[in-house]
C-alpha cells in the first residue's frame, strides 16, 4: 500500500480541566462537596477558608438579611453518629471451661410479618436496671447513641458468670446483626472457634448453648433470636399468662403465615379459639417488636441538609440557598502577593498553577450554587400549587421543560436535582421529587403521578378496614375524579407507597 496524505475536517468537543471540575462538582451531594473542599484545602496552600465568603448570587444577600430578621433557616446540618464498638478479643478454645449446661428451647421457622409495633423494655430476668421509667431510659440510650452490642455488654458487666460463660456470651453478642438476630448457627460458631477437634467443638457448643439462654433473657426482649418466630415467642413469654397469650404462642410457633394472610377461618379451625380470643392474640402479637435492635440503629441515620430553602413571604415564594451549605473560601492574599513580587511573575512560579487552580475551584463552586438556585427557582415557579396546597396540587413536570427554560442540557438538570434537597413548609424533599410524569384526565389535561399517589394514599387511609379497597376499586375511584389510571398502574403506585394489598390490609 502506497503511503499518502489526506486532509479531513471534523468537529469535536474538548473538555478542559476547568469544565471537567465544574461538571464533577455539580453532581456532588452536600456532604461530598464538603469532603472535596477539605481535600482541596489540604492540598492547595493558596486556598483558605473565609468566614464572610458568600456565593455570588443576585438575591442571596437580601434573602439572608430577611432570614436573620426572623425567618426560619431550615433543617439543621448535623449528622448523627454512633459510638465506636468495643474491640473483640481473640477467642480460643482454651478460654472455655468444662461445665455442662442444658440447652435452650429453639424457635420455629422464620416468616415475614409486618405491622408489629415496638414493645417497651420490661423483660424480667435482665440486669439492665429496668425499674426506672422506660421512656427516660430510652431517651438516655438514644442520646448516648450506643450500639446494641454496647448496650448488651453493659448488662454483661453486671452479671455473675464464670469466665468461660462470659466469654461465650461475648462471642454471641458480637455475632448479632443490626436487627438483634443471631444469623449464624451456634454449631458453626463453635466450629470456627475450635477448629477440627470434635471434643473442643462439643465443649464450646455446650457453653454457647447456655450463653444463648442468657442472651435471650437480656434487654431488649427478643434479642438473640434466630428467626422471627423465636423473636416473638421470647417476647410473648415476658407477658402475663392469659388465654390470649397461649393462643398467640401457638400461632407464632405454627401458624404465623396464616396470621400474616389474615386467614381467620383457618386459624379458628387449627387453634380451636373463637373470634374474640383470636383478636386478643393478634393484638398481643402486633404489639411486639420484630427487630429488637431497631432502636439502637437510629443514631446511625444521617440528617438531610437542605441546599435550598423556600419561604412564603406574603403572596410571594422566596427561594434562597441555605447559607450553612455554601463553603466559605478565598485566595490567600499573603501568598498571592508574594507570588506577584517574585521575579518572572506568577506564571513562571511553581505555585502559579496552584493559584490558578484555587481560582477555578472557587469559581466552579460559585457556578454550582448559582445553577442550583436557578433550577430551584424554575421548579418553584412551575409548582406553585404544591407550596400552597401540598402534593395533591403537584403538576406534571419533566427535566426537558426546565432545561429549555434555562438554556441548559437535560443531563445538567439531572445532575443538579440528584442528591440536592429543598426545605419547604411541607417538609424537605429531593429536587427530583418535583418531577413526575402526567396521566390523562377526562378534561383533556394531565395529572401528576405524584398527585395520583397522594390520592391513593388518602383513599386507603379513609377505607373501611373490614372491606379494604382493591386496586380495581382504587382505579374506579380515580376515574370518578376524572383521572384515567389502569389497575396495574394503581398497583405499581401502591407498592411504591409501601401499602399492602387489600387482602393483607383487612382486619381480622
Amino acid at each position: 500500500m502506497k503511503p499518502s496524505l489526506q486532509v479531513r475536517l471534523s468537529q469535536h468537543l474538548a473538555l478542559t480541566p476547568q469544565l471537567q471540575q465544574s461538571i464533577r462538582l455539580l453532581q456532588l451531594s452536600t456532604l461530598e462537596l464538603h469532603q472535596e473542599v477539605e481535600q482541596m484545602l489540604a492540598q492547595n496552600p493558596l486556598l483558605e477558608p473565609e468566614e464572610d465568603f458568600s456565593v455570588a448570587t443576585p438575591e442571596l444577600s437580601e434573602l439572608r438579611s430577611a432570614a436573620s430578621a426572623g425567618e426560619d433557616s431550615g433543617a439543621d446540618g448535623e449528622l448523627g453518629g454512633g459510638a465506636d464498638a468495643e474491640n473483640t478479643p481473640e477467642i480460643k478454645a482454651e478460654d472455655f471451661g468444662t461445665t455442662e449446661r442444658e440447652d435452650w428451647e429453639n424457635g420455629t421457622e422464620r416468616d415475614d410479618f409486618d405491622g408489629i409495633r415496638e414493645l417497651p423494655s420490661n423483660s424480667p430476668g435482665t440486669s439492665s436496671g429496668n425499674n426506672s421509667d422506660d421512656d427516660g431510659d430510652r431517651s438516655e440510650r438514644e442520646s448516648a447513641e450506643i450500639s446494641l452490642q454496647e448496650h448488651l455488654c453493659q448488662q454483661l458487666a453486671g452479671m455473675s458468670l464464670s469466665q468461660a460463660d462470659r466469654t461465650a456470651l461475648h462471642v454471641l453478642i458480637e455475632s448479632l446483626n443490626e436487627d438483634g438476630y443471631l444469623e449464624d448457627a451456634i454449631e458453626e460458631i463453635a466450629q470456627s472457634l475450635a477448629g477440627d477437634d470434635p471434643e473442643d467443638q462439643e465443649e464450646l457448643l455446650d457453653h454457647l448453648r447456655i450463653a444463648l439462654k442468657w442472651l435471650q433473657h437480656m434487654d431488649p426482649p427478643g434479642v438473640g433470636a434466630r428467626d422471627l418466630s423465636e423473636c416473638l415467642l421470647l417476647q410473648l413469654r415476658t407477658i402475663q399468662r392469659s388465654a390470649g397469650q397461649v393462643i398467640a404462642i401457638l400461632i407464632c410457633k405454627q401458624h404465623l403465615e396464616l396470621l400474616a394472610k389474615r386467614d381467620l377461618k383457618r386459624l379458628m379451625a387449627l387453634t380451636g379459639a373463637d373470634e374474640g380470643l383470636l383478636r386478643e392474640a393478634q393484638g398481643l402479637i402486633t404489639s411486639l417488636e420484630p427487630k429488637p435492635g431497631r432502636r439502637f440503629a437510629r443514631g446511625q441515620a444521617q440528617a438531610v441538609v437542605p441546599d435550598v430553602i423556600v419561604r412564603k413571604v406574603g403572596r410571594e415564594l422566596r427561594v434562597m440557598l441555605n447559607p450553612e451549605v455554601a463553603p466559605k473560601l478565598r485566595i490567600n492574599e499573603l501568598y498571592a502577593n508574594a507570588l506577584r513580587a517574585t521575579r518572572g511573575g506568577i506564571s513562571n512560579s511553581a505555585l502559579g498553577g496552584q493559584l490558578q487552580e484555587a481560582r477555578w475551584f472557587i469559581k466552579n463552586i460559585q457556578q454550582r450554587f448559582d445553577t442550583i438556585l436557578r433550577v430551584s427557582q424554575a421548579i418553584v415557579e412551575r409548582q406553585k400549587g404544591f407550596f400552597t396546597h401540598g402534593e395533591l396540587a403537584m403538576k406534571p413536570l419533566v427535566l426537558r421543560e426546565i432545561a429549555d427554560e434555562l438554556g441548559l442540557h437535560e443531563s445538567t438538570i439531572s445532575r443538579v436535582t440528584t442528591a440536592k434537597y429543598m426545605a419547604t413548609s411541607f417538609g424537605t424533599f429531593e429536587l427530583k421529587y418535583f418531577f413526575g410524569s402526567g396521566l390523562n384526565t377526562e378534561a383533556g389535561g394531565n395529572a401528576s403521578s405524584t398527585a395520583v399517589r397522594a390520592l391513593i394514599k388518602q383513599f386507603v387511609a379513609a377505607e373501611d378496614q373490614n372491606k379494604p379497597l382493591s386496586d380495581s376499586a382504587l382505579s374506579s375511584m380515580l376515574e370518578e375524579q376524572g383521572i384515567q389510571v389502569a389497575r396495574r398502574t394503581v398497583a405499581k403506585y401502591r407498592e411504591a407507597l409501601k401499602i399492602a394489598p387489600a387482602n393483607l390490609r383487612k382486619t381480622m
